[in-house]
């Protein structure tokens, strides 16, 4: 069920916000608010595929558990028990059919693939509940009530793609989102968050997929790509999966302000890194917490020396892109990561010393260090985007001038706006492609992000609007988005495919 869609914006929501509101007016406490929380995430999953919610349930029933017993005897021996239960569960189901291909491929045999439909969402509950096991077990955290625990693995807004959560962050919520559930001081500004990932999401994501695709399919079969074409087909995915994830994250962070529930930021403005380090400070910043915390620092992160640390970095990376997806390209893409975090380092270490402090504080400075990153950064999303190495390889080839592209291929779709030609060159290019690529990296790079944004209206009073109108303003809105929503064609989130 996607937030975009007018199932969960005419149905789900309103239905559970007024299913909420009834049980808060009608008991005391946080126990049945919390189950209606639960019961109504539960239903939100299984809309998908109702089979996989006995995975779902499963998988939180079986770490609830098992974290009361690693409470009670901690070791190290049951906490890599735990932990390999919940790789393997994800294994199976992730990379069965990846592991079989190769063994295939190396070995020649025959043996078929698995053919499991990968269940939503299933690298997001896993990493969240390995994290929570690792805490348990380091005693920063306690096991609770079970619902509070099934409500922390299936909290509808940040389920499918996250942000990832810790216990800490959301957990003593719980206990207070009574008092502040259904307020003014909680709806309006979740209302907000929600409308600006609603935005970039339709508006802009969906827009920039129509031109992205086409180029990637095209490479995908083979037909040859003018530089020109490569290069707008991969800064458009380039800005497409921007605007599509963080999109979401804004949403999923306004529907659980709603509630009364403050999800982590998950996005910092990352295309304004002036270092592939800065990039991995503000993209994907809970998964870039938790490939930190649960697998750089464990490795020994910088604690044994320089090569050491470059190794460990690499290896995280690997592993992060792996964690994407079940493919060579994510390896890839991963790997190309850890390299220019290994190089970073590697630099500021060797001009650190022959520098004075400040020394990038000069603005020609960054402007070529921001350029440097972001082409790092472009490059890598051809791997990551490409459905295989052929693909990836190809457009890398195009760009940068290494392949025959005397027969023009259209950028965009036949759909949209005039094109300009070039007849030199016989390159086709849609004036509306451009607008959009246009507009697109003008609000990444110089417009204010969600969270600044948010900032600046903090002050804003909107505490005297009656809770009737406060309602009725709210369904407006939901109604609003919904038939935006409808009539721009429903997209899926990138990050679902993850």
């Amino acid at each position: 069920m996607l937030f975009n869609s007018g199932e969960f914006l005419l149905f789900f929501l309103p239905l559970t916000l007024a299913l909420f509101a009834l049980v808060r007016a009608v008991s005391s406490g946080n126990t049945g608010l919390i189950s209606v929380l639960v019961l109504c995430s539960l239903f939100f999953y299984a809309w998908w595929e109702p089979a996989y919610l006995v995975l779902l349930l499963g998988s939180a029933l079986g770490n609830y558990g098992f974290s009361r017993i690693l409470h009670k005897h901690p070791s190290k021996a049951l906490l890599a028990l735990g932990v390999s239960a919940n790789l393997g569960l994800l294994g199976f189901y992730k990379y069965g059919d990846f592991f079989i291909a190769n063994y295939n491929w190396l070995s020649g045999s025959g043996t078929d693939a698995l053919g499991l439909l990968l269940p939503l969402a299933i690298s997001f509950f896993t990493f969240q509940q390995i994290a929570y096991l690792v805490d348990v077990y380091q005693e920063k955290a306690r096991p609770g009530q079970l619902t509070e625990y099934l409500l922390f693995v299936c909290f509808f807004p940040q389920l499918i793609a996250g942000p990832i959560v810790h216990h800490k962050q959301v957990m003593p919520q719980f206990e207070g989102v009574r008092s502040r559930a259904l307020t003014a001081a909680w709806l309006a500004p979740g209302l907000f968050v929600f409308c600006l990932g609603f935005i970039k999401k339709v508006f802009f994501a969906d827009t920039l997929a129509l031109y992205a695709n086409p180029v990637f399919d095209n490479a995908s079969l083979g037909y040859a790509l003018s530089p020109l074409s490569a290069w707008l087909g991969t800064l458009t995915y380039t800005f497409q999966i921007y605007f599509d994830f963080s999109g979401y994250s804004d949403m999923a962070i306004g529907l659980a302000m709603m509630f009364g529930i403050r999800l982590p930021e998950n996005f910092n403005s990352p295309y304004k890194s002036i270092s592939i380090t800065d990039f991995w400070r503000r993209w994907h910043m809970t998964l870039s917490q938790f490939l930190r915390d649960y697998l750089y620092i464990p490795l020994g992160g910088n604690r044994k020396g320089r090569a050491r640390r470059y190794v460990n970095l690499f290896a995280t990376m690997l592993l992060g892109g792996l964690w994407h997806g079940a493919g060579w390209t994510f390896v890839i893409w991963g790997g190309l990561h850890g390299l220019y975090l290994s190089v970073n380092h590697f630099w500021n270490h060797l001009w650190r010393a022959k520098n004075p402090p400040g020394w990038m504080n000069g603005r020609p400075v960054r402007l070529f260090y921001w350029a440097l990153t972001f082409l790092a950064v472009v490059i890598a999303w051809v791997y990551f985007r490409a459905i295989d190495m052929a693909t990836a390889n190809h457009i890398l080839l195009a760009m940068f001038g290494g392949t025959d592209w005397q027969q023009p291929v259209l950028v965009g779709s036949a759909e949209f706006g005039q094109f300009l030609s070039n007849r030199d060159t016989g390159v086709l290019v849609y004036a509306d492609h451009l607008f959009w690529l246009t507009l697109s990296a003008v609000v990444a790079f110089f417009v204010p992000n969600s969270r600044e944004i948010t900032e600046r209206l903090r002050n804003v009073n909107i505490r005297w609007l009656p809770p009737v109108a406060q309602i009725g303003a709210l369904l407006a809105c939901i109604g609003l988005l919904a038939a935006i929503g409808v009539s721009k064609n429903v997209t899926e989130f990138i990050y679902f495919n993850f």
